[in-house]
């Protein structure tokens, strides 16, 4: 263990000469130095470590083969990306170092990303892809077929331009009786993912309500920029939910979009989703003449059968038999029907002469003597209980008068009005011998009309 010695002059003049900083100063000069030299930094690396945090800050380390550094991406800039950071994925970071005095380690806070090897919007659109996916979004089996002949058709679109221009002519032209309901919308800029998605959900609500059958979401060609509101995840969720099949028209025949995928049907551009969704009039027309020409000719070949059926059965040697019995069951049912017929006949003649029978019966008899003894009866029995009823009452205001005169005999209020009073100590109770009562007591002597308040002068001796 080594030893310790004391300072000698020549280290105390030295410490003299030279400025002493502290841990706090040494630290705050390195982080003004480092911050001004290093701005504007582009790096590039591999993430690893990468956390999201509930303030929305990210933080991750940016590495290669043989350093690391510490990065934060700040949740102000952050919002802006497109693509979501993993672990493994190499990117190009812009930025500029800042010092955490506190630890005195520095870290990258970052600015700017972009994936390596592939555009950010690409990787974007890679990630939510496959996330939508898995979760189903894209399954065959859950796309609906577009009707026949709809009703009216809503366009999710802009209201100005090409586009919707078109796809009107498209279905006036084929078939004038589509009736359109147009949402307009922007259709790429920040907000448009938000209107469009808005828009296929109000379509989708009231699609019972307005006739809806089918919903057309669409924008004419551009950059993968231009055409990334239908890219986003709130567009991609609201075809999804939506409650009628929903057609998806966006850009030209080689671009596709998360829309696409999650619609019951992608058209390569609007137009065709205006033709594919519009059945021709004509084309209509000569489809009905079609079946109704079939539907003859199918009818013609079966009776043209069944004709051919029933003359080989006529010809056959029973057939003569079979008719033969047909006849005698038919003489025989119709036989039966008489039959009934006059005895239910009969059966109403004979009702009739019975109710009338009755009749004369009620109208014969006279009901006046029978009454008038009910109700000599009924006089009777109310006289007697009306006696009951008074004597019973009489005995029991009897009993009640002497009950009362009994109670007024015990209460102590009848003893109060001959003279007398009733003494109570401080606390209420009742005081019945004198020889309780001390020296300066406040008792309470209850006469016939109220209370007196007193005080003992002279105890009982």
């Amino acid at each position: 263990m080594p030893r310790r010695t004391r300072p000698t002059n020549l280290t105390l003049a030295l410490f003299a000469e030279n400025p002493v900083l502290s841990v706090s100063e040494l630290t705050a000069d390195i982080k003004a130095s480092l911050e001004a030299d290093f701005q504007n930094l582009y790096v590039q690396g591999e993430i690893s470590n990468f956390k999201k945090y509930p303030s929305g800050h990210w933080y991750f380390t940016l590495k290669d083969a043989n350093a690391q550094v510490s990065a934060v991406y700040f949740k102000n800039w952050n919002r802006l990306l497109r693509f979501d950071p993993e672990n493994g994925l190499e990117v190009r970071v812009r930025g500029r170092l800042s010092v955490w005095e506190k630890s005195g380690n520095y870290q990258l806070n970052v600015e700017s990303m972009e994936p390596v090897g592939v555009g950010a919007l690409q990787l974007a659109f890679e990630q939510l892809a496959r996330r939508l996916q898995e979760e189903g979004l894209f399954d065959e089996e859950r796309k609906r077929p577009l009707p026949l002949l709809p009703r009216k058709i809503g366009i999710v679109t802009s209201p100005t331009g090409a586009v919707i221009r078109d796809m009107l002519n498209i279905l006036g032209r084929r078939n004038a009786n589509i009736d359109v309901l147009i949402a307009p919308v922007r259709v790429q800029g920040a907000g448009a993912a938000v209107e469009i998605a808005q828009a296929v959900k109000t379509l989708s609500d009231n699609a019972e309500r307005f006739s809806i059958d089918a919903i057309i979401v669409g924008r004419g060609g551009g950059s993968m920029e231009d055409l990334w509101a239908f890219n986003e995840e709130i567009v991609a969720r609201a075809i999804y939910a939506s409650k009628v099949p929903v057609i998806s028209a966006v850009g030209h025949e080689t671009d596709f979009t998360i829309a696409d995928y999650v619609a019951d049907l992608r058209a390569p551009t609007p137009s065709v989703a205006a033709e594919l969704v519009s059945t021709e009039a004509d084309e209509l027309r000569a489809h009905v003449e079609g079946l109704l020409a079939h539907l003859g000719r199918a009818m013609d070949y079966y009776l043209l059968q069944r004709r051919h059926e029933l003359r080989d059965l006529v010809e056959s040697q029973g057939f003569a038999e079979i008719i033969g019995t047909v006849l005698k069951l038919g003489s025989r049912v119709r036989e039966l029907e008489m039959r009934a017929a006059m005895a239910l006949k009969n059966n109403l003649h004979h009702a009739k002469l019975r109710v009338e029978a009755a009749q004369q019966h009620l109208r014969a008899a006279d009901w006046r003597a029978p009454l008038a003894v009910s109700e000599a009866r009924l006089q009777v029995s109310q006289q007697r209980l009306e006696r009951a009823i008074q004597a019973k009452l009489e005995r029991k205001w009897h009993q009640l008068s002497l009950t009362t005169g009994k109670l007024e005999m015990l209460s102590p209020l009848s003893v109060l009005s001959r003279g007398y009073a009733l003494v109570r100590d401080e606390l209420g109770q009742l005081v019945p011998q004198g020889a309780e009562l001390r020296r300066g007591q406040n008792i309470t002597l209850r006469f016939e009309d109220g209370d007196v308040g007193c005080q003992v002068i002279e105890p009982l001796k």
